[in-house]
């Protein structure tokens, strides 16, 4: 399950599919889990446990209520060898330079790879907290902007721009990063404004996929993943045990989660809500249940391994290239995880 690949993505090599490689992230626990030391060693852990399973990196959060996700990207930088911090990053919170300064500093520092995830969204109370009004769509030409200052000054570039959202002149890093180090993009690509953002800077655009029976192919020669989480295992009965097990009826989390939706303008919200109110079908992997009571903000493909398989060589079908999964509980679950990657590689064609 641990190899190297082509540049770019060196994740779960799963065989080559169409000469393009499939590449996987999981995603670092939240602090709001609970901090030092704890969190920390949660933290370490769950890097390396990622790292041993052949994850590409690893996505750090950002929001009002969480740590620093540039100190979390240094911890996790320096307790793994190769494991990429996948690092949100939202534009009301840093300014351009001082993000590519980070971006250039940790390239530096670690001879290592960062990506950005470039977010445009937010809960509205958290934007309104930092007075940034600015409207959804809106929110995605800024970021456009932002990214463009970004990449040309870790490119080495002198750049000077009379923008809408920034203005610089002659700003420049004190050392360029060297190509096998400039960061890759990520950004929501759930809704008109997100996916054409992605487009224009040149990012892979992400999405909360709804069920692959429902999803439309990805365009010819463009990076797109998802956000899902997995629990897999030999049999059905097996996984949904598990799956109940780890995710329990919570009402207070289902109040949250409904309080959530009236403060949030995002797209993919409202999308997985209104999916949860439909009816499951029968057998379906599909389950939203965690979404549902606040335990998580991805869907979940249940079942047994081959099952889930189809459902993830499915995506992989419809030209879906990357995916995130949800914070792993042990290093056990990882392996699960990775057989079902194996099998899904298996059912599509040279």
């Amino acid at each position: 399950m641990l190899e190297c690949c082509a540049e770019g993505y060196k994740g779960f090599v799963l065989g080559m599919i169409s000469n393009d490689y499939i590449t996987v992230f999981s995603t670092c626990p939240q602090s709001r889990e609970g901090l030092a030391p704890s969190y920390i060693q949660r933290v370490v852990d769950v890097a390396r446990w990622s790292e041993a399973a052949g994850c590409e990196g690893m996505l750090i959060y950002t929001d009002n209520g969480l740590v620093d996700p540039w100190l979390v990207a240094q911890l996790v930088t320096q307790s793994t060898e190769h494991l990429a911090p996948l690092v949100a990053l939202q534009a009301a919170y840093m300014h351009p330079f001082t993000a590519a300064n980070m971006v250039a500093t940790l390239g530096h520092l670690y001879g290592r790879r960062i990506w950005l995830n470039l977010l445009a969204g937010g809960f509205r109370n958290d934007l309104m907290a930092l007075n940034d009004p600015t409207s959804h769509d809106e929110r995605y030409e800024r970021t456009c902007e932002y990214a463009q200052v970004i990449t040309r000054l870790l490119a080495g570039e002198s750049v000077t721009l009379s923008g809408r959202y920034y203005s610089v002149t002659n700003l420049r890093l004190a050392a360029a990063l060297p190509t096998e180090l400039q960061p890759r993009l990520m950004m929501s690509g759930s809704s008109p404004a997100g996916l054409a953002a992605a487009r224009k800077v040149g990012a892979l655009a992400v999405k909360y996929p709804k069920r692959p029976a429902d999803e439309s192919p990805q365009e010819e020669g463009e990076d797109s993943g998802v956000r899902v989480g997995i629990v897999a295992r030999q049999s059905e009965e097996e996984a949904w045990r598990v799956a109940h097990a780890r995710f329990p009826e919570d009402r207070k989390g289902q109040l949250t989660q409904k309080l959530a939706m009236k403060v949030s303008d995002s797209h993919w919200h409202r999308q997985l809500a209104e999916m949860g109110a439909e009816a499951s079908r029968e057998s379906d992997p599909y389950w939203l249940w965690p979404f549902e009571n606040y335990a998580t903000f991805c869907p979940y493909l249940v079942g047994s391994y081959d099952r889930v398989a189809e459902e993830l060589g499915r995506y992989m079908s419809l030209g879906f290239k990357a995916f995130i999964l949800d914070i792993p509980p042990s290093e056990e679950e990882l392996t699960h995880i990775g057989a079902v990657f194996e099998r899904a590689a298996a059912h599509l064609p040279s």
